[in-house]
């Protein structure tokens, strides 16, 4: 567990460094991720609309969103192997799609519920990340033991920042620790 956190670290320290010297921006890539959520959105509501009115001109309009969004994809994308492509684009579609079912929430005034799918949304874009910056090394994942994890695993949380966001351990947590630390789109 110590080796992993000393790998994050590391890598933050050395993400950082090389933003400093101007050797990398991964604000920009931040950028490119949320329009390419947004292309995805596009490709669905072109889908509906075609489907919904018979017009095949959205089928049309689709395809040139979709050409689109795969050769910003690549820019992010650069090496992956098995669906690892696949699992990103849906990655960032999820987690477009449940920031928005969480801004729903909160327009209702369900600001609770509202705060924890807001953290699910940031979950799913940190794996993203976290994927496509290798730092889940997705070949360990078949090496972990079967009683290690279950379905009654729970990601535990330590005293919150504030009452609406609890600090989360685990993946998700230092997956989003690393997001908050390595990526920052304030930077012009």
């Amino acid at each position: 567990m110590a080796d992993k956190q000393d790998k994050i670290d590391q890598f933050i320290q050395k993400t950082l460094s090389m933003k400093k010297q101007d050797k990398m921006d991964l604000s920009s890539d931040e950028d490119l991720s949320i329009a390419i959520m947004n292309l995805v959105s596009m490709e669905e509501h072109f889908f509906f609309t075609g489907a919904k009115t018979g017009d095949n001109k959205y089928y049309e309009l689709l395809m040139q969103v979709r050409e689109m969004r795969k050769n910003l994809l690549k820019r992010i994308i650069k090496d992956y192997e098995g669906e690892v492509w696949c699992i990103s684009k849906h990655l960032l579609a999820a987690s477009m799609r449940v920031m928005e079912y969480g801004t729903k929430l909160q327009s209702m005034g369900r600001k609770e519920e509202a705060q924890e799918i807001f953290s699910n949304s940031y979950d799913l874009y940190s794996l993203f990340w976290g994927l496509n910056l290798d730092l889940i090394d997705v070949k360990d994942v078949k090496k972990i033991p079967d009683e290690a994890l279950n379905k009654h695993d729970k990601v535990k949380e330590t005293a919150p920042k504030s009452k609406e966001t609890p600090q989360k351990t685990g993946l998700f947590g230092k997956l989003g620790d690393l997001v908050k630390k390595a990526i920052d789109c304030c930077i012009e």
